[in-house]
This record gives C-alpha cells, structure tokens and sequence, in this order.
C-alpha cells in the first residue's frame, strides 16, 4: 500500500540520529522496510521475526493523550545493523534494544533503529519503545478507518490490514505472529478490554485502574485491539470449557442479548465443524453504533459496532479458526479469511433449519436475492484469489466467491471429505500462516480429487463462472 508519507524535518532527524551510542563497526546489514506484500508492499519488515509483545498502554478519555511503552521481543533472521518498525504518527520519546541506548529516525510510518551493537543471525534481542501522542485513525485504499478510533467515552484499536501501526510500533503484517501481553492504565469507572485472559485488574491510585491481558497463542498484529469504555460485562464459559468474556456498551446491551447468548452454542458447533476451538477464551466488544463502518474478527473478542445479530457473530468467530488461527501468508490469500468465514454462515443456515448452501450457491449463480440479498451483487468482479487492488481486498467476490469455490470442492468431493478437508485445514496449519498455493495443494492432497477445473473457473478464472 503506497502510504502517504509524513515530512520529518532535517535537523530535527540528524538530531535523534545523533543520540544513543554509537556502536560498533558494522558487521550486520539493514533489515528491509516492508516485506514486499502483493497489495501492500510497504507493511511490515525484514531481518527479524517477533516472538513477543509486551504492551504497557494508559489512556485517558479526557485528553485523548496515550502514553506507552512497547518492549519487544524477536529473533534476528540475519546480522542486523539496523531494523525498522512500523509505527503511524504518535513521538517517539526513545528506544533501546539489549538494554542500550539506540539511535533511531523517523521516516512517514517507518521507525528506524540503529543498536548500540550489531545483531548476530539468531540473537533474540529486546527493543524497548516509549512513546505517547494522540493517536489518530488510519485510513486505507478503500477510505475505511482504522487504527485508534475514539468515541463519546472512550475509544476501540482495530488494525485490518495495517491500523496497528496507529498505536503500537511493531512489524505489522499478518506473516510474523507473536505472543501478546497488553496492560491497559484508564481511569476508575472505565473497562480496558484487550484480546485473551484478563489476568488482573487493580487499583493503581490517583483515580486510575490497571487491567493485564494475556494472549498465549500466536496473533497478527492487526488482529490485537483495545476497547476502552464504560463496558457492561458479563462472564461464562462455553459447554466445553472455553471462557467468555463480554464487553457491551450499555446502550447497546438490549439490542445484542439475543446473538450474545448464543456464542457459546456457536463455538461448539464450529468445534464439531472444524475441529477444537483454537483458543482459550471467546467473547465479544461491542462498541456503541456507528463508531466504526464494519466489525471484525479481533482474536478472541471481535469487535462490533452497534448490536450485532447472530449471523455477524457467527462470522466473526468462523475467523478464529479461519483467518486468526490459520492467517494469511499475504493480503492477496484474504479469501481464506472472509470466503471460508461466509460458507460457515451457509453451513449455520443449512443445519439450524434455515437455506442449504447448496440453494444459497444456485441463488448467487442466478441473482436471486429472495434467498440471499448479496447475491445480485457484484460477486464475479474479479477472481477471489486475485484481488483487484489494496481498495478491492474486502470487496463481494472476496467473501461470495470464496465461499463458492469452497462449495464447489464440496460437490466435486462429497460431504465426508469436504469436512475432513476443513477439519484438517484448521489443524494442520494451526497458529500458522498459509497462502491459496497452500490451500489449493493441501485440497488436492486430502481429498484424493484433481481439483484443477475448481481453481481455473472459480479461483483464478476471470468472468462470471457456471454452474
């Protein structure tokens, strides 16, 4: 994504350059400053691979001021002289990496740092940033907001595809996942809701309450938020063991009870459908309407903005197995996310008394939008695998053609090995990353079918397939 890039002056840039340690003759070479993505090139970056994050935020309503510190902990791929992170507005008040000192400048979205000592191919280092601002939302291809986006009493953090970088440095894209610690400072009154396990929350003093989240499984960084508000929470667990934690804005509470109680009952029919549910908690933030254009899949707790119905809640937690546990090698395979996420709507439908996937695909081959209102869309605009552009990455053919090509496996192969396909998808590539090469060899490989007319017609073809 060609990022508009922000103008630092001069001596300003030779000023910061000039602080922290020198170091010592360089052994190592720079890490790149993007990973060379198909749709955004510029995300995320080179040399290195995070293991960790560990995110002290505090944030006050009031000002709209967020203080924090991000220590950071990752593996060297290479001798490293120097490495970028992503990070979009917000001053950086100072790093250190290994506990020194480090010279580091600011280019647009990119965070240079320059260790005091080069890294060695192997070393896992820790880079510590302070940093504070206002943040302000970040604006994809497509005009969509994302990054930190206040509301009337608080404010919610979403990150698809590169909002992250709106309020936590790090290497943001989906290819490098990391455990996540996030510990959230607000004052007394207000819930601070970050992804995983609620560890603690306690008073701190002077009017302010600390909350420490533990996410233990790999997440991409656009799937970590925080929602901070006046939050009704309720608690539970699903039949199976998994906890629930609920975060509603209490305007919304009335309108989202009915899709709320049932995600315990949808976990464990994705359980039956696609095998173990991924992680240890499952819940929901619902933040109040019209603070965002769109929900999202936030591992463990997506985010939805206004009273979501059941259908919605039940995509956003297809995603956990579907897009969080098994993520996107690049943003060009985001049909695995949302094509796989929307035929799981079909299956809810075909076994809870309502249309059979199979009606729902001839509905879309047809225009028939008494079955499905998408499906006078514009779901064959382009092949799903080959999105148009980064303003094309969640448009219909993503999510309606996607899941046509999964249906289309189905009738080729038969029930009994489509659901062992996906079953075995979720579990062969869990907490991994995965590309639609992966995908279209591991079908083949599972079901025993040749499978080529499926991705020439309906993956990659161009026009509008027939049945």
């Amino acid at each position: 994504m060609e990022l508009k890039r922000l103008a630092v002056p001069a001596v300003t840039a030779l000023l910061v350059l000039a602080t922290g340690c020198t170091g010592a003759t360089v052994q190592g070479r720079p890490g790149a400053s993007g990973v060379r993505d198909p749709l955004f090139p510029r995300a995320g970056n080179g040399g290195y691979q995070v293991e960790h994050y560990a995110l002290d935020l505090a944030y006050d309503p009031a000002d709209g001021q967020l203080h924090g510190t991000a220590v950071i902990t990752a593996r060297a791929e290479q001798g490293l002289s120097s490495f970028n992170l992503d990070l979009s507005g917000l001053k950086v008040e100072g790093v250190d990496v290994q506990g020194a000192g480090a010279r580091f400048n600011r280019t647009g979205t990119e965070l240079t740092v320059r260790p005091a000592k080069d890294l060695k191919k192997g070393e896992v280092f820790r880079t510590t940033v302070d940093y504070g601002g206002r943040p302000k939302p970040v604006v994809d291809p497509d005009g969509s907001r994302e990054g930190w986006i206040t509301t009337g009493d608080g404010a919610v953090a979403v990150g698809e595809p590169v909002g992250s970088m709106g309020w936590f440095p790090g290497n943001h894209h989906p290819s490098d996942k990391a455990s996540y610690d996030v510990t959230v400072t607000v004052p007394d009154g207000y819930e601070a809701v970050s992804n995983g396990q609620l560890r603690s929350r306690r008073e701190v003093g002077d009017g302010r309450t600390e909350f420490a989240w533990h996410s233990p499984e790999p997440m991409a960084s656009y799937l970590a938020t925080v929602a901070i508000g006046k939050f009704k929470v309720t608690t539970g667990r699903t039949p199976s063991g998994v906890a629930v934690y609920d975060a509603v804005a209490p305007g919304e509470a009335a309108g989202s009870e009915a899709a709320l109680k049932r995600l315990p009952e949808i976990v464990e029919w994705g359980g039956a459908k696609f095998g173990p549910y991924p992680f240890g908690t499952a819940g929901s933030i619902v933040m109040p309407a019209r603070t965002l254009a769109y929900a999202l899949e936030t591992q463990t707790k997506p985010v939805y903005s206004g009273a979501p119905d059941e259908l919605l809640v039940l995509h956003e937690l297809a995603h956990q197995w579907f897009g969080n546990s098994v993520s996107p090698k690049t943003w060009k395979d985001m049909w695995l996310n949302e094509g796989f996420a929307t035929y799981a709507e079909w299956l809810w439908s075909e076994d809870h008394g309502g249309v059979s996937a199979q009606r729902r695909f001839e509905a879309f081959l047809a225009g028939d939008t008494s079955v499905d209102d998408q499906a006078g869309g514009d779901w064959a605009a382009f092949p799903p695998a080959v999105p148009a552009g980064p303003d094309h990455v969640s448009d219909a053919p993503v999510y309606y053609r996607g899941a046509m090509v999964l249906h289309r496996i189905r009738q080729e192969v038969g029930d009994e090995r489509f659901f062992d396909l996906l079953r075995g998808w979720a579990a062969d590539h869990r907490y991994g990353n995965a590309s639609t090469e992966d995908f279209t060899a591991y079908a083949e490989r599972r079901t025993g079918h040749d499978l080529k007319k499926v991705w020439d017609v309906w993956l990659y073809g161009q026009g509008r397939p027939k049945a």
